[in-house]
């Protein structure tokens, strides 16, 4: 049996309104949190990015684990904003986590499933026994252009997710993949901002890729929505996942815990590993949890999981995600925001 011996979060504590960032542009703000179903997003400090989220996230992972992290023999870092072109997110985490220098370290990108990406293999090199440990994290720093409808929900994020076989929280079930060639969303090499297909982003890539995958692991397993105490799905905002479960059978109940968009806004690869470990939180012995990530250019991974004794032991050794999502918060005006995040307006394509 292999699975999460131990998971952590990492919210920065600032926030912007979406009023705040709607009155700079003399946009209606109401029509936004409507269509986004979102009020707020996090935004990280100037000495915040991908690597410090993720040694944050990782180190609370360990803690629960309660391992030594010179035993970990893998780390991988998902995101679509690591703060080097070239030189990797992951040597930094293990150097700070101190499982150097036996461990092997790579950053994945697939837009927002890189996260997944990263727990889908570390997962499979512990059930391979090429490692005893091994880690997935996903963690950005959004990019949303200044204006457009993706500054109003490109958030800052990162969960990590400590894989093994012995002493296991949660039982891994089964995987899934669903992928194909969907252009819906880029940003090609030297673009600071990303460019989005508009509404394409819906049906064709996020529902097709969502849903057909819900569909396959279901299908696999041979299960049904109504097996699970828990599901989770992508967030790009609060309408999709919603419209996403309900349409694959779960309902509200099963996805309220581990929604978390409309006052974290899109943290891009750890949105749906963000969710899970929310999820992680409150889960009882014998829960049975559904992750659907979802990324651009399209796919998503599935992951069945399912409770063990020892999650209840370990959730209150570290903070718990709601709590860093709705506690001790800082307010930004538009200013600051475009400071923390070194906006330049007259960067911005026409």
């Amino acid at each position: 049996m292999v699975g999460i011996i131990g998971y952590g979060a990492c919210i920065p504590r600032n926030r912007v309104r979406v009023e705040e960032i709607a009155e700079v542009w003399g946009a209606d703000a109401p029509a936004y949190k409507r269509g986004l179903g979102l009020v707020e997003k996090s935004v990280p400090s100037p000495d915040q990015d991908c690597i410090t989220m993720s040694v944050e996230a990782a180190r609370r992972a360990v803690k629960r684990a309660g391992i030594e992290p010179a035993e970990i023999g893998a780390i991988y870092v998902g995101s679509e904003s690591h703060p080097y072109a070239v030189k990797p997110s992951g040597t930094t985490v293990a150097e700070a986590l101190g499982a150097i220098p036996e461990c092997h370290t790579a950053d994945f990108e697939f837009a927002c499933k890189a996260g997944s990406e990263g727990m889908f293999v570390s997962s499979q090199l512990v059930k391979s026994g090429a490692v005893k440990y091994a880690m997935g994290i996903g963690a950005d720093t959004s990019q949303g252009a200044p204006s457009d409808a993706l500054e109003y929900s490109a958030a800052a994020g990162a969960a990590a997710f400590l894989f093994g076989d012995k002493n296991i929280a949660v039982e891994l079930v089964e995987t899934y993949a669903f992928m194909t060639d969907t252009p819906d969303f880029w940003r090609r090499e030297h673009m600071f901002y990303p460019k989005h297909g508009g509404r394409f982003t819906g049906e064709p890539s996020y529902f097709k890729h969502v849903c057909g995958c819900t569909e396959g692991i279901l299908k696999k397993i041979g299960a049904k929505a109504s097996d699970f105490k828990y599901a989770v799905f992508h967030q790009p905002n609060y309408k999709f996942p919603l419209k996403a479960g309900k349409k694959m059978g779960f309902t509200m109940e099963q996805m309220e815990q581990g929604l978390l968009v409309n006052k974290l806004g899109n943290t891009y690869s750890g949105s749906s590993p963000l969710g899970l470990s929310a999820v992680l939180d409150i889960a009882k012995e014998g829960d049975m949890i559904l992750m659907i990530s979802y990324g651009s250019g399209a796919g998503s991974d599935g992951f069945v999981l399912k409770a063990t004794k020892v999650l209840e032991e370990i959730q209150n050794t570290e903070v718990h995600t709601r709590f860093l999502l709705d506690y001790n918060k800082r307010y930004l005006n538009y200013g600051q925001y475009c400071n923390y995040r070194g906006k330049i307006i007259m960067n911005v394509e026409d």
